[in-house]
């Protein structure tokens, strides 16, 4: 599985995205994501294959299809990953505040 960091690259790509978000409602086959989004069936395939490979997705065969889907245990480690991230942010703003105060 990919760290946290990794993860966020690979949701930068806005087709990605869009096929990350549309697995979080609706688990698909490589032809049902194809029809909602604008583009072909293997470049569906190809950015299914990032996600997975970045932990993010994972597939489950049903009859003669794959099923996509969140990858529980990746998208885990992105809130962590994220979380920590934005901890420290607030941290530093804290501390930011505090020195500026007379």
């Amino acid at each position: 599985m990919a760290t946290g960091g990794m993860e966020i690259g690979l949701l930068g790509d806005p087709t990605r995205r869009a096929i990350f978000e549309y697995l979080a409602r609706h688990p698909s086959s490589v032809g049902e994501l194809a029809d909602r989004l604008p583009i072909t069936r293997q470049a569906v395939s190809q950015h299914l294959q990032v996600l997975k490979d970045g932990g993010l997705v994972v597939a489950t065969a049903e009859g003669t299809r794959r099923i996509y889907r969140l990858n529980a245990d990746g998208v885990d480690a992105l809130r962590v990953y994220l979380q920590r991230i934005w901890d420290d942010a607030l941290t530093s703003f804290h501390k930011a505040a505090d020195q500026e105060v007379p």
